[in-house]
């Protein structure tokens, strides 16, 4: 492997990480904070996907801006969405057993997958990149790299610097560490406990769902999107630690590594090398590389 092609699956390897965690980062939250195993968290990535792109023609023929418009749409429309949803279905199983938990959210992917065939078709869709985003960067003589993918990496750094921010530096993110904590004592403390956990849904949805979007233009838009990447998130969020933002960005970025570089390097155990990892890190350290917070 010449310097190179080290460098672009280095990038690669980078931004496959950094997808993974805006994806994980809702999921962790979700089930560290809540308690509730959610398997219908890859539903909303895929539902992000489908919003970039069947909101696009729609949010460009009445706002005109194209991707970026869609979305400034899309993110509030996917809160939105995860605030009902958590009002409607997932408020009533916080006292429940992880079977119920689990039946519930796998009907829920039967659901999303049902309506996106009856809406959408089971058809492969194809995303349009902006078009001052389609270029490609040079490295060294014969190889260049996308831009879109440059900005798919500096959007993820971008939302996890916030996120770094909200959980370390504002009142809500005190009360979400608390809330992963003790629940019952921020409870007792006065903070509205259900509220709390309809927004840290609300933005759980919103995370995956931008992971979609950006995404899209790259994996292209397709049924069963969804399965893919829940499996692999779970496997980050088991490394880095139940709850903890901090152990899904370093076991997203480590995931990403050890999966773009044994594609490359170890093609016939690529497939199980991360599966690897996450059973030495069960054996290792059983709750994670971090605790929650």
């Amino acid at each position: 492997m010449d310097l190179t092609t080290f460098l672009i699956q280095c990038l690669n390897s980078i931004q496959y990480g950094l997808l993974l965690f805006l994806v994980a980062s809702g999921l962790t939250l979700i089930f560290g904070i809540m308690g509730v195993i959610n398997l219908a968290h890859g539903s909303f990535y895929m539902i992000g996907a489908y919003m970039a792109y069947a909101l696009a023609p729609l949010v460009d023929r009445w706002f005109g801006g194209g991707f970026f418009a869609t979305l400034l749409v899309g993110i509030p429309l996917a809160v939105a969405f995860g605030y009902v949803l958590e009002w409607v279905f997932f408020s009533y199983l916080y006292q429940r057993e992880h079977l119920q938990q689990v039946l519930m959210t796998y009907a829920l992917i039967l659901v999303f997958e049902e309506l996106r065939s009856i809406l959408l078709g089971n058809d492969v869709h194809g995303v349009a990149v902006p078009d001052w985003l389609s270029g490609s960067v040079p490295l060294g003589d014969m190889m260049s790299y996308p831009v879109y993918r440059l900005f798919i990496s500096a959007v993820c750094l971008l939302v996890a610097v916030a996120m770094w921010w909200v959980m370390t530096r504002s009142r809500l993110g005190m009360r979400i560490r608390a809330g992963a904590t003790n629940r019952e004592m921020v409870q007792a403390l006065g903070i509205p406990i259900r509220l709390l956990y309809r927004v840290v849904f609300a933005i759980g949805v919103a995370l995956a769902a931008l992971a979609g979007m950006v995404a899209a233009p790259v994996s292209s838009v397709y049924p069963g999107m969804g399965g893919q990447v829940l499996i692999i998130c779970f496997v980050v969020v088991v490394i880095g630690g139940i709850g903890s933002i901090r152990g899904a960005f370093i076991a997203a970025l480590l995931v990403g590594v050890i999966d773009t570089f044994g594609k490359v390097l170890l093609p016939a155990v690529a497939g199980m090398l991360v599966y690897l990892l996450m059973a030495a890190m069960l054996l290792w350290k059983p709750k994670g590389l971090f605790r929650a917070g």
